[in-house]
């Protein structure tokens, strides 16, 4: 006999990344303890902890750069702990990254760092690849610095060039590893908007690795609207800021999960401490 779904499983989103009792140790440091956690299709997931608590760790087994010791590991419904280099290549085609280094092609122009996945690995032919770094350039508001070179770019302009080439492909998900470090308050505010844009315009699936408990704060809150035929980034109802959810490592282990106010109100010592430690006084 068919299993008959409950309302709520149907309504349900596909996972994108689910974890299930993951462990993972370098020679006699122990990083996860059977780390399980799933985040649904389009949704937000923001990622914190102390340093050297597995957070870089968590997005390189999603790319299938590390492989478990134990547990598995699932992206949009495929197991990829199990994969072959070969086939994680394909996985990796719906997953986009920025590097905290930005990792920019120091000899390309702006338009050709962005477009080097697509000319690379789409098969896409030169006007459709120049139509897509347009489109994604004008989206993050650089369109004007297409012929320039990293070294000609403000840190704030190179981190945004190096989301433009991670957005390109039109992957599925997007993973952040620190993207505000390093940056001034004011141009961490411009990509916070860019990491939001990206959110609720283009529908996908991200997880934002970082230390900077202010711009995590700030991006949970606020959401892109149009008004007017103008977009802009306002205050998010209470509501809507629960949906994005802020996910704590200690010792291995995902030791909170929820959204900003329920992270900030927590009474949890370690919680405590830890924000103590990380807020600025805002």
């Amino acid at each position: 006999m068919p299993v008959s779904l409950t309302a709520a499983e149907e309504a349900a989103p596909p996972t994108a990344v689910a974890f299930n009792r993951v462990s993972l140790a370098f020679d006699e440091a122990v990083v996860l303890r059977e780390l399980s956690f799933s985040i649904p299709k389009g949704s937000m997931r923001m990622l914190l902890g102390a340093s050297g608590s597995g957070k870089s760790v968590v997005l390189k087994l999603i790319l299938g750069l590390l492989k478990p010791d134990s547990g598995s590991i699932e992206v949009n419904g495929q197991r990829i702990d199990t994969m072959t280099e070969h086939e994680l290549l394909r996985v990796r085609a719906d997953i986009g990254m920025v590097f905290q280094e930005n990792a920019l092609f120091d000899s390309l122009t702006v338009a050709e760092n962005v477009g080097y996945r697509l000319t690379e690995e789409a098969g896409l032919s030169a006007a459709e690849v120049q139509a897509r770094v347009e489109e994604v350039l004008g989206f993050i508001g650089l369109g004007e610095y297409m012929d320039r070179l990293p070294s000609e770019l403000s840190g704030g302009q190179r981190r945004r060039v190096a989301i433009a080439r991670a957005m390109a492909p039109e992957p599925g998900l997007l993973l952040f590893d620190d993207p505000i470090t390093g940056l001034d308050p004011l141009v961490a505010t411009v990509v916070d908007n860019e990491i939001i844009k990206l959110r609720d315009l283009e529908d996908v699936t991200s997880i934002v690795v970082t230390h900077q408990i202010r711009d995590a704060v700030y991006i949970a809150t606020h959401e892109a609207v149009r008004e007017d035929g103008e977009l802009r980034i306002v205050k998010s109802a209470p509501s809507r800021a629960h949906e994005v959810k802020f996910m704590v490592l200690h010792e291995g282990r995902l030791h909170f999960e929820g959204s900003a106010a329920e992270l900030l109100a927590s009474r949890d010592p370690y919680l405590q401490e830890y924000m103590h430690k990380t807020l600025p006084p805002w």
